[in-house]
């Protein structure tokens, strides 16, 4: 068995059991995968992938165990080259984040811009998607950390780590009736067709729990991932807004009126995650720490040791986290 079977194996499966584009992303031979493949099946003595003439149909119950396990064994091959890298080159190295529009545009930068001044030999990248696409990111190792609020079910292979809750703003015109309001009521909202994120993007759950509990049905007649999208169809008057308060920019978005909504929904909590067992770099410890002050290196370290996420969350049940 050689580490670059259980390579192929891998990237077979994150391919969508196509060989060809397998091979493209490895800079090999399709022929090649495919008898390195059949080698270690022959070795193991079971299938890991069905197959129908030539072609990879699905993966077996026991390919799913021993790709599982593959993973893992390439996360910890990782994880002693970044102890090396960590001992010869502290200081350099790569860095990917993969999370959502309004973290990347509203939530990072301040953090980004002082951890890059510290760390200028780091290559930093940032891959934005939907929860789905994050937590595969993170999964497949081509994340180091995962920023989300949403779908938190998506990522139970990854440790995650609450980082601060926030809540909703509305928006609206300057010249809507709800811009005279000082306080609004769930059922003020109910009465306009709403603009705002899509199901499963940025704290929508709580949307949608918010008018279920109030037994309205909410209007919503546009949905987009990114804030400053919902902003631009609010001022083309096709809807008043729902967006996280943190997505508001006081000196950019001048022409419309912010209203709290905070008493109306419950709030979100914006987690950072890594994959099980990894190894953090001393500028990884240093980047979680810029992100959520609370993440000291001393306590993410303690979070690795829970056995679950139920027990990481029993962990921070009484810390009060910052509201943005």
């Amino acid at each position: 068995m050689k580490l670059q079977q259980l390579r192929y194996i891998v990237e077979v499966l994150n391919n969508n059991l196509n060989v060809s584009a397998t091979a493209e992303s490895l800079y090999t031979s399709q022929p090649g995968i495919s008898k390195q493949v059949r080698m270690l099946e022959d070795e193991l003595g079971v299938q890991i992938f069905g197959r129908s003439g030539k072609h990879l149909t699905h993966v077996t119950e026991a390919g799913n165990d021993i790709i599982n396990i593959a993973r893992e064994i390439l996360a910890k091959v990782e994880s002693i080259k970044s102890v090396a890298r960590e001992h010869n080159l502290p200081d350099q190295g790569k860095l990917n984040i993969a999370t959502t529009h309004t973290q990347a545009r509203y939530a990072l930068p301040d953090v980004i811009k002082g951890f890059m001044k510290k760390f200028p030999r780091v290559s930093l990248h940032m891959h934005q998607g939907t929860p789905s696409q994050i937590s595969d990111l993170a999964a497949k190792g081509e994340a180091d950390f995962a920023i989300a609020t949403e779908a938190l079910h998506l990522y139970n292979d990854l440790v995650m780590l609450p980082c601060y809750h926030w809540n909703r703003s509305i928006i609206v015109n300057q010249e809507h009736p709800l811009a005279k309001k000082e306080s609004i009521r769930i059922e003020d909202i109910a009465q306009y067709p709403l603009v705002t994120y899509v199901f499963g993007f940025t704290g929508r759950s709580e949307l949608d729990e918010a008018f279920s509990r109030a037994g309205l049905d909410p209007k919503i007649v546009f949905t987009a991932t990114d804030a400053d999208v919902i902003k631009t169809y609010v001022r083309l008057g096709v809807g008043i807004g729902v967006i996280a308060s943190m997505a508001i920019d006081e000196n950019l978005d001048t022409d419309l009126v912010k209203i709290d909504a905070s008493h109306l929904f419950n709030y979100s909590t914006t987690k950072i995650g890594f994959r099980k067992g990894s190894f953090l770099r001393g500028y990884m410890y240093d980047f979680i720490e810029r992100f959520a002050p609370h993440l000291t290196k001393d306590v993410v370290e303690r979070a690795m040791m829970q056995k679950s996420n139920d027990d990481i969350e029993r962990m921070f049940k009484d810390l009060t986290l910052p509201v943005r």
